[in-house]
């Protein structure tokens, strides 16, 4: 690595040999992986126990974030203004200026905010690796540690033994295809067309989104209430964009996408407070910026076949390019920081490996995940009708394949 941080992990121990090999995984959940001092409430480390019949498990927080020297917080300076309209514009732009900003004073407090990317992270748990003493590894990881595997198993192909990645995000799929997001949503209307009293309300789910999103962008919404908590009226207002953004962080899971239908069924009627208040509580995020999660995002970034792909079905998509902000919105703000293409590029490898898909994870798709693996020769694949993204936690037979899997079985 070019550049090395101190780098925590915690250990569930098996009794077994120190020859035994070991289980690494990368600290699940998207952009902001959680440090293992919470790893208690984690999918990793409550299975844990079954884990240690095959191997020691290594939980690590990765540079950057939790025990591993945290990127101090930036406050974004100038702050959003609070009464600005929440439109794709003014999203865009205090984005876009704040990092720049940010990037600059990470640097000038003698952070290398250049290393925070996944390639630097993948060599962190080569050193981890060596450290522990240990020939090969086995990866576990969900989301975005299932980019970081991949990244280990291209880079490090040697001190790999099997791998088990779920809600797959290849190296090249940091900005998810908008037209998958649709195809969800197609399963979701089949399910509620299953059911008779459902469809009478919700006969076009997709339809009624896209009046409701241009309805807003024709008028935005200025909606006046009092926040929990308070006794201050607060006003907000947002058009479309601010609805499919919302929709777009709720769609992770079954039982959430469940809630989008009455969202969205409430803002066909007229009635905006549900909407505004989640409006309300998203724009009080806006406060500035932690560093680890940008500078990887903008690092991984996209090519420009995959960027001109996501941009143009993004036109016509159901929630546009809302999945993944602020990506690609914010892209260029460090162009130093860019992987490149060669990172981004497909590989092929022989290693063993279990990929787990479900067809109601709304962050990353089935379809995606297989034009990923395409260059795995020793793989197979597990399909969850119905999962989402957090499969681990919804049903346990998935946990038990994944042991079963490392067991050889």
């Amino acid at each position: 690595p070019t550049s090395t941080r101190p780098v925590w992990g915690a250990a569930c121990s098996s009794s077994c040999s120190a020859s035994r090999r070991l289980i690494a995984i990368p600290s699940p959940g998207g952009s902001t992986p959680a440090s293992f001092q919470n790893a208690a409430s984690t999918p990793y480390t409550s299975t844990c126990p079954a884990r240690r019949e095959v191997a020691d498990v290594i939980a690590y927080d990765q540079r950057g974030t939790g025990f591993s020297t945290p990127t101090p917080f930036c406050r974004a300076e100038p702050a959003f203004d609070m009464s600005a309209p929440i439109t794709r514009a003014s999203l865009t732009a205090f984005y876009r200026a704040g990092l720049t900003r940010c990037f600059d004073w990470w640097e000038s407090q003698g952070i290398d905010i250049d290393s925070y990317t996944t390639l630097e992270s993948a060599h962190d748990i080569e050193d981890l690796r060596k450290a522990l003493g240990a020939r090969k590894l086995n990866l576990w990881g969900i989301s975005y540690g299932s980019h970081l595997g991949l990244a280990f198993m291209k880079y490090h192909v040697g001190s790999v033994n099997k791998a088990v990645l779920s809600g797959i995000e290849g190296l090249d799929q940091t900005i998810k295809r908008p037209a998958l997001t649709d195809k969800m949503f197609a399963h979701v209307q089949e399910l509620i067309d299953a059911d008779p009293k459902a469809k009478a309300v919700y006969p076009d789910l997709a339809g009624m989104m896209r009046r409701v999103v241009a309805k807003l962008n024709a008028q935005p919404a200025t909606v006046t209430f009092t926040p929990q908590g308070s006794q201050t009226p607060v006003s907000v207002t947002f058009d479309g964009y601010a609805l499919q953004l919302l929709a777009s962080q709720s769609i992770a899971d079954p039982p959430a996408i469940a809630n989008v239908p009455l969202a969205v069924y409430a803002a066909d009627k007229g009635s905006f407070e549900q909407v505004a208040r989640q409006v309300y509580n998203f724009r009080q995020q806006l406060a500035g910026f932690r560093g680890m999660p940008d500078a990887m995002d903008l690092a991984s970034g996209a090519t420009s076949a995959r960027l001109a792909l996501v941009t143009r079905e993004a036109e016509t998509s159901l929630l546009a390019d809302t999945l993944n902000f602020p990506m690609p919105h914010i892209m260029g703000v460090r162009p130093q920081i860019d992987a490149g293409d060669a990172f981004r590029a497909p590989f092929k490898s022989n290693i063993p490996a279990l990929f787990i898909s479900a067809t109601l994870d709304g962050r990353t798709y089935p379809d995606e995940a297989a034009e990923e693996i395409k260059g795995f020769s020793n793989k197979r694949r597990l399909i969850v009708e119905n999962g989402g993204h957090n499969i681990y936690e919804a049903d346990q037979r998935v946990a038990a394949a994944v042991l079963a899997f490392f067991k050889g079985q």
